[in-house]
């Protein structure tokens, strides 16, 4: 596929509900040293209600498709996460006002305006310990497949097919994800811990990679 539609969108939220639910386990040790060890129980319980919820949401607009979404998360995920991920999805929404489907352009922009969103909710920067260390990368490995040459026998006219870019992107997230570990928390509950917050993943970062493996996963279905 070149483009996301609705149904594509529906399809993923489907895909990602699951996969937090597969990995809500994961995401709560990675959370219990440094956080209130919610985060996975938090991410599934909201996603869970997404999907709960897609068969009456408008997908012939995906921009309020995903303002919905963020909706719900703001209601249904607790802890700091809930107004996070909701301003992802409702801010990258937003940018997608009116639009029946997302090309490569357009998702790109759409999720660049979900991590400013982010960033301006959470005050928080690159290199500090937070979901923000998975998206910065991930949204400049989508910007990078705009005009990186495709692989051999893919399409030819610039740039690289929606799944593929997705899969770049979702290795970026994967590996900044990684990355958290050795830094020190200078935001939110695992801040309080101090030089103790070295060592361990940031779950909302190894959230945002799992959710962009789902993504990359629908695509490329």
């Amino acid at each position: 596929m070149q483009t996301l539609s609705g149904d594509h969108i529906a399809a993923w939220l489907e895909r990602a509900a699951d996969e937090l639910e597969r990995e809500k386990m994961f995401l709560t040790e990675l959370d219990a040293p440094i956080g209130d060890s919610d985060h996975g129980v938090n991410m599934a319980r909201g996603f869970t209600a997404v999907r709960g919820r897609l068969d009456t949401l408008d997908r012939g607009d995906v921009g309020a498709l995903l303002r919905d979404v963020g909706t719900i998360l703001l209601s249904t995920v607790g802890g700091a996460s809930g107004p996070l991920y909701g301003t992802l999805f409702r801010d990258a929404g937003q940018k997608a006002a009116g639009a029946a489907a997302l090309d490569l352009a357009a998702l790109t922009a759409c999720l660049e305006a979900g991590l400013e969103g982010v960033r301006r909710r959470g005050k928080a920067a690159p290199g500090e310990k937070t979901m923000v260390d998975a998206l910065v990368p991930a949204v400049a490995a989508l910007k990078a497949a705009q005009s990186a040459p495709p692989p051999a026998g893919a399409r030819s006219d610039g740039g690289a097919s929606m799944a593929d870019a997705l899969a770049r992107a979702a290795e970026a997230a994967r590996a900044g994800a990684e990355a958290t570990v050795p830094l020190i928390a200078r935001k939110g509950r695992a801040s309080y811990l101090g030089e103790r917050s070295a060592g361990h993943q940031d779950p909302g970062a190894t959230s945002c990679w799992l959710l962009l493996r789902s993504l990359a996963a629908t695509a490329g279905a």
